[in-house]
């Protein structure tokens, strides 16, 4: 493999590795041996494949391989962007609680733009209905105590297209 040191202090991808990524951003093949169809596409072995993707696993160039359920499908109609105003010297400490709940499904940082808006912790949940988001909110309360002075629940209203970062293999790469 030709590698190169990247910014993480480990070897940066090569072509061959982007190629993997790319075959497998958009979601793995609805088979029985989703590994072997996308080796066979990209002309590899299944092996190969599996080993340079836990590759990027262990370096932290992929995060994860999972399932991404439809909620709405599922009956989660009601999406709550809860934000939360937390004494800057913990927000660290409880995010990270927060964020380990089981029904908190996004969990992050952002700044305040006081005076309008004072909130720093942001956690998503998701509930068949208000009621249901709400009830999470105050789990999220408890765990925050004291250390939030304000909140909010902020409600979808309709679904955006989500994804994130695509490689596009090209010529040369």
């Amino acid at each position: 493999m030709n590698m190169r040191a990247g910014p993480y202090g480990a070897a940066a991808i090569d072509a061959l590795d982007r190629r993997i990524v790319a075959a497998t951003q958009a979601g793995l093949p609805l088979v029985s041996e989703p590994y072997r169809q996308i080796a066979e596409g990209l002309g590899l072995s299944e092996e190969e494949v599996l080993r340079r993707m836990g590759r990027l696993d262990r370096l932290g160039m992929i995060r994860r391989v999972g399932v991404v359920p439809n909620h709405y499908a599922l009956g989660y109609r009601a999406n709550g962007m809860t934000v939360w105003d937390i004494d800057e010297s913990r927000v660290g400490e409880l995010g990270e609680l927060v964020g380990g709940l089981d029904f908190v499904t996004h969990c992050y940082r952002r700044p305040r733009y006081p005076p309008d808006w004072p909130y720093n912790l942001f956690a998503m949940v998701h509930g068949r209905d208000r009621d249901e988001v709400e009830a999470k909110a105050e789990k999220i309360a408890a765990v925050l105590g004291a250390a939030s002075r304000d909140r909010d629940i902020l409600y979808s209203t309709r679904i955006l297209k989500k994804t994130g970062l695509r490689l596009r293999v090209g010529r040369g790469e």
